[in-house]
């Protein structure tokens, strides 16, 4: 019989000391074969936190990239997940990814992202996204990337830049084989979008994803960020 694949699952945060007990519960009820936290230099009491828990955790460079890269260093399993702290996934979505990894010819894949707020435009704006990454095959991590380890490796992790890394690993992993648009949902919140309003948010976003497009590179574009921010 052959050998169901493992699955790691690696989470990047950065002073999220309010969203932590909540996460590392969220975490423990996974049935992933690893999980690693990787801090990314926190200031508040997140570390202390961590220290307290059972999860594994570490600390590496700032940057999501350089966080998501350090966790899938340290870990041994055949599938690497990344997960975002704000983001909610269930134990459904591990089979689902065991499942579409049957196929030898996926080497990577996302789910659909829905929001946790309730208002109209999340719900248009999450099915922009899905449909989006449906036709493009290029997925954001709020999707919770997964991926072969092996391809991870061949692909030389996320690439070390301040934005948009979610957006140029997908683009290099989709030339080396098929990338797999799960339905199953996760839920990713909605704060950043509500907090400093959706529709200045939107237009950031495909401001953002415009410059990057015609070749912007990534660490203007996060100081453009950080300025509207």
């Amino acid at each position: 019989m052959e050998r169901e694949c493992s699955i790691a699952v690696v989470v990047p945060v950065l002073n999220e000391q309010a969203l932590l007990p909540a996460l590392l519960e969220r975490l423990h009820a996974l049935p992933a074969d690893e999980v690693v936290i990787v801090d990314g230099g926190s200031t508040d009491g997140t570390c202390q936190m961590l220290e307290n828990s059972t999860i594994r955790w570490i600390s590496s460079a700032a940057g999501r990239a350089n966080q998501m890269n350090a966790g899938a260093s340290v870990t041994d399993a055949d599938i690497l997940l990344f997960i975002h702290s704000d983001t909610e996934i269930n134990s459904s979505c591990f089979t689902a990814v065991k499942r579409a990894m049957q196929d030898a010819a996926t080497v990577a894949g996302r789910f659909d992202i829905r929001f946790s707020g309730g208002h109209p435009l999340l719900r248009m704006i999450a099915w922009f996204i899905n449909t989006r990454s449906r036709l493009t095959l290029i997925s954001t991590g709020d999707q919770c990337l997964f991926v072969r380890r092996s391809h991870f490796e061949a692909t030389g992790g996320f690439p070390s830049q301040p934005l948009m890394e979610d957006i140029e690993f997908t683009k290099r992993l989709k030339r080396q084989g098929h990338i797999a648009c799960l339905r199953e949902q996760v839920t990713t919140s909605s704060r950043r979008w509500e907090t400093h309003g959706i529709l200045k948010t939107i237009l950031l976003m495909w401001r953002l994803r415009l410059l990057y497009f015609f070749g912007v590179p990534a660490g203007d574009l996060a100081s453009m960020y950080r300025q509207v921010r």
